[in-house]
């Protein structure tokens, strides 16, 4: 049975990795410096203040910095390895955005941060990851990082529901990806069920 929870402000849809009933919201735009009008197929969240760098471990048991993504348009999303349905669906979704991309995927990064990290160890997130593409990055909180830091820069929530022990739940979390442009700024919202070349088209804009 699926569990509604009462969203932060502007926070993204809320799934019990199921495809919500309602249609997920993106972050509302306020005022900020004018932009250039452009027309993406996602949600234009430049003008929001959200998002910033952020240092968590990687499949390699490093610590890997977005800041040195920098340069590159990151596809950024939330999720847990033991997700059915949603994370593995939009994981899916980015590897047919990088196979539409083509020569242009080499200045494309994708990224995938676990909300669950007390089950998500730095190789078993990294390794979820790459099974959809190599150049795919998993990362997760270790080591005292703090991944509830990292939800608020972005306005993400998760909570564990249908919790059968201490290892046996499912965890309900944001869905839908970030685009990031090259400096690192979140510029459109995709939601969850936004196709590959819809995608691929806000991608293509972002690397003009």
């Amino acid at each position: 049975m699926k569990k509604n929870l009462s969203l932060l402000p502007l926070a993204l849809l809320l799934a019990a990795c199921q495809p919500a009933e309602q249609t997920a919201q993106a972050p509302a735009a306020s005022a900020a410096p004018q932009l250039a009008a452009v027309s993406f197929n996602g949600t234009d969240i430049r003008r929001e203040t959200l998002g910033g760098d952020f240092t968590l471990t990687g499949g390699d048991g490093k610590p890997f910095s977005m800041a040195s993504l920098r340069g590159k348009v990151v596809l950024l999303s939330f999720g847990y390895t033991h997700c059915p349905d949603i994370c593995p669906g939009t994981l899916l979704t980015q590897m047919d955005v990088v196979k539409q991309l083509g020569e242009k995927a080499k200045d494309v990064a994708v990224v995938f941060v676990s909300v669950d990290p007390e089950r998500d160890t730095p190789d078993l997130v990294g390794r979820y990851a790459r099974q959809f593409n190599p150049d795919f990055i998993g990362l997760t909180a270790a080591g005292g990082q703090d991944i509830q830091a990292v939800k608020k820069l972005y306005r993400v929530i998760s909570a564990k529901t249908q919790q059968q022990s201490d290892t046996v739940y499912l965890v309900d979390h944001s869905a839908g990806m970030y685009l990031l442009d090259k400096n690192g700024k979140p510029a459109v919202f995709e939601p969850y069920g936004q196709n590959a070349a819809q995608i691929a088209s806000d991608v293509k804009i972002l690397l003009q």
